[in-house]
């Protein structure tokens, strides 16, 4: 068996319900984005050796694979996955965030992404997530995502990874500053 089935060369690709798509089509763009964000996920989880972290990344990366699932199905197979984004995915997510909320200091203004190499791949692998995001919502307002809570998660997932990146940056973190006099031309 090869990883190479030639069946996507013309650029269509299969949804996991069995449609034949165009590899430009919404799904493909939100579970390609999605790919790339796991990815990243896995270079920061190589960074760090804190193996709290380490295991909340590999939780969200798995987390992942079932928000793909949903974005790669048909709304008309659905009932073919073993498992969805419910409200118990999304307490899990929204517990963890709570929970570093409560000992994460708030930086006073914005974060200029940076401060450490993990820091900077946890907000790499955030902005990713906001791009699977808009294009899960347009799937969602086109009728070929039905569960909002894929939104939400992926919505709540990016404030989690802002939280992550904060966390691991400490006093690294790098505030944009405000110009006190206007610049001129």
């Amino acid at each position: 068996m090869s990883i190479t089935t030639r069946r996507g060369d013309e650029g269509k690709t299969q949804l996991y319900s069995g449609q034949v798509i165009s590899k430009s089509d919404l799904p493909p763009q939100a579970v390609g984005a999605l790919d790339e964000a796991v990815s990243v996920l896995g270079i920061a989880r190589s960074l760090t050796d804190d193996t709290d972290l380490h295991d909340r990344i590999l939780e969200l990366q798995r987390a992942c694979f079932v928000v793909g699932s949903e974005l790669a199905t048909h709304p008309d197979s659905i009932q073919r996955l073993k498992e969805r984004v419910d409200a118990e995915f999304l307490r899990t997510l929204d517990a963890e965030r709570d929970r570093l909320e409560s000992v994460v200091p708030m930086p006073d203004g914005f974060v200029i992404p940076g401060g450490t190499p993990l820091a900077a791949h946890l907000d790499h692998a955030r902005t990713i997530f906001r791009r699977c995001e808009r294009v899960a919502v347009e799937m969602y307002e086109k009728g070929l995502m039905p569960n909002l809570l894929v939104l939400k998660w992926l919505n709540r997932t990016s404030d989690l990874l802002w939280l992550f990146a904060r966390q691991v940056e400490g006093q690294a973190v790098t505030p944009r500053r405000v110009r006190s006099t206007p610049v001129s031309n």
